[in-house]
């Protein structure tokens, strides 16, 4: 029974994940620290990869298990062609794993509450998903602008929730006595570029990160795996070393969260 005057949270602990395409991976390993700490997560928020991976987690798979699931599932190994009038392409690759893979189809049939982040092109604004059927918002989540192709919903039109928020805490901070951040999207310094596609994908990790800087005293515990900085959006093909890197750096945070 809490003290009086003392606020009663709906949930104890809360997980955040970002987006940034492979890097998304990264969760995964941070999810694996937390089942060896034995950190149960009573909520889940995510944009984008994060999505991805939140709603995989919330179905009740672990870590290992997401893992081999979206190992197997390149974002880009499955796409199709369109008009360019909306987008390059149409999404494929999402659509196939979570028919394959997503037990519940319906937030409410999930093993935990989940909160999707989603950016309305109509009205410039996020909102966070959590009812009703869970495919397409998960893919719209995913929709990174340009490449690919919005998601109708209803009467809107949705791309990746990371344009808007690309950590969203704000989902769930309020109902949730901790909250866990995991955010794989790196904006340090880079000296060079390559080629046209990495000046695009650097703009677009600049996009995603905006108003990140003052959502980060949000998180009672905050985990930022600094190697992401060498993988580009695009590196499907490096899956187990981001899970290494998230993995790492989240055992490195939670030991240093229980020696206080």
């Amino acid at each position: 029974m809490s003290k009086k005057g003392e606020k009663k949270f709906r949930y104890d602990t809360g997980l955040v994940l970002s987006g940034g395409g492979a890097r998304g991976y990264a969760h995964l390993g941070v999810i694996k620290a937390l089942e060896e700490n034995n950190i149960d997560i009573d909520v889940v928020a995510g944009a984008s990869a994060g999505a991805i991976a939140g709603v995989l987690f919330a179905d009740g798979y672990n870590a290992e298990e997401i893992l081999e699931i979206m190992s197997d599932h390149s974002t880009f190994d499955m796409i199709s062609l369109t008009l360019p009038k909306e987008g390059l392409f149409k999404i494929k690759g999402i659509n196939k794993l979570l028919d394959e893979n997503l037990k519940a189809k319906k937030f409410e049939d999930l093993k935990k509450p989940l909160y999707v982040a989603v950016t309305n092109l109509n009205t410039g604004k996020v909102e966070y998903f959590h009812g009703g059927e869970i495919k397409k918002i998960i893919v719209a989540s995913s929709s990174i602008p340009v490449i690919f192709a919005p998601v109708k919903i209803g009467d809107y039109h949705y791309v990746d929730g990371g344009v808007m928020d690309n950590a969203p805490v704000a989902a769930i901070r309020d109902d949730c006595k901790k909250v866990i951040g995991s955010v794989v999207n790196h904006t340090g310094r880079i000296d060079e570029f390559g080629s046209l596609i990495s000046i695009a994908e650097r703009t677009l990790q600049l996009s995603l990160s905006k108003g990140l800087a003052e959502k980060l005293d949000l998180f009672d515990v905050l985990i930022r795996p600094s190697g992401v900085r060498h993988f580009t959006t695009f590196d499907q093909s490096k899956a187990k070393e981001l899970f290494d890197l998230g993995y790492k750096e989240a055992v490195k945070v939670l030991r240093k969260e229980k020696k206080g």
